[in-house]
């Protein structure tokens, strides 16, 4: 197979310079520190702008770089590589948010926040999941209701959950109800009184990122005029995203592993030349390859202008079960070291689980795959 059957275009791969450069000597020599602070630094996503990593996907005619799907995928994966849940917060900021103002936005929208957004100024976040709405979002029970004199801004009533970065947010992309069953979006400011944090959400893995449950009290938002099919169809080049994290994690961990088998003897013999350790190693470097075909695969289509349904939950589905399946063998390769803070595959074990759950878990992913094959 050619090496360049998914080639990314020359002009971006200055791009990906900087940004592989960025993860190996900014982020990852601090992922341990950001995990035990349980946030990023707050000067993290001005300098993220300044590397063109919060407007990726953000089209050149609204200011920002307008590159590849293929591009944005591979900076996401090269991220991962340094820390995950700030590859997962950057997939989610180009994949939902940005995109969402670029295409949905009105004129006045996208002169108010793109720039600050690609800045670094402006943080971000999208709001969909609630208590009692996630793998079926049509549940969702925040309202939305028109105020009569304000055209264009709704009064929103409702609680969001599990919400990444919705606790430094300054703008929130809101999933709301606006009829019985009809669902649009609105931009929420998170500097007003009808904007309430109520508790912020430690979890096992990723923990960096700043995952909140929030409440509005007739908070203000301003209507992005959008269909609820229109703002979630954005989560098929967001779920890309999240494979590539997912194959990010998996290529650290298996590098790390491969790494201590050669340097860890046991009976006489290096860790690398027992049969059982080869099988895991060989597993392991397989399924990485064939994540990547899915990856490029789904990338290359959406470049294309062609529908990414299902090669998105493919792709998705399989790179994040390869990396839960991925850490799990390096964690045993290391032993005991390998459930110790000494060595970072415990960490990157922990952050795969996400890749199975956020955008989508795989029982989801699965369902998407047979009704597309099916249909």
């Amino acid at each position: 197979m050619p090496a360049d059957l998914f080639a990314i275009p020359q002009s971006e791969l200055d791009f990906l310079a900087a940004v592989q450069n960025f993860s190996e000597t900014e982020v990852l020599p601090q992922t341990r520190a950001w995990e035990e602070a349980t946030a990023f630094p707050d000067e993290i996503w001005p300098r993220m702008g300044e590397l063109g990593l919060l407007s990726m996907t953000l089209p050149e005619a609204d200011g920002g770089a307008g590159l590849s799907c293929r591009t944005y995928c591979e900076a996401v994966r090269m991220l991962a590589h340094g820390d995950p849940a700030l590859a997962m917060n950057i997939a989610a900021v180009n994949a939902l948010v940005v995109a969402h103002i670029a295409a949905f936005g009105t004129p006045e929208q996208k002169e108010k926040y793109l720039a600050g957004a690609g800045q670094g100024t402006i943080k971000l976040a999208w709001g969909l999941t609630e208590p009692d709405a996630g793998s079926d979002a049509r549940r969702v029970k925040t309202v939305a209701e028109p105020i009569e004199d304000q055209p264009g801004y709704f009064s929103l009533n409702g609680r969001k959950m599990f919400i990444t970065n919705g606790g430094k947010a300054d703008l929130i992309i809101i999933i709301a109800r606006t009829g019985e069953k009809e669902l649009s979006a609105f931009l929420l400011e998170t500097d007003q009184p009808g904007f309430t944090l109520e508790k912020r959400i430690h979890t096992v893995g990723v923990s960096a990122s700043n995952t909140v449950q929030f409440a509005l009290n007739n908070a203000i938002g301003w209507h992005t005029p959008c269909t609820f099919e229109q703002a979630t169809g954005l989560l098929y080049r967001g779920r890309l995203g999240i494979a590539a994290m997912a194959l990010g994690i998996a290529e650290k961990a298996h590098a790390l592993a491969i790494e201590y088998s050669k340097q860890r003897e046991q009976f006489n013999r290096r860790l690398c030349d027992m049969q059982s350790v080869q099988n895991m190693l060989a597993d392991s470097e397989m399924e990485i390859a064939a994540g990547r075909l899915l990856l490029a695969q789904g990338a290359a289509l959406f470049d294309a202008g062609e529908s990414i349904v299902l090669a998105s939950s493919m792709a998705k589905l399989y790179t994040s079960e390869t990396a839960n399946r991925v850490t799990n063998r390096a964690l045993q390769i290391h032993g005991g070291r390998g459930m110790t803070r000494e060595f970072l595959v415990e960490k990157l074990w922990r952050d795969a689980k996400l890749t199975e759950i956020g955008e989508g878990c795989s029982e989801i992913q699965r369902m998407v795959i047979a009704k597309q094959i099916t249909r």
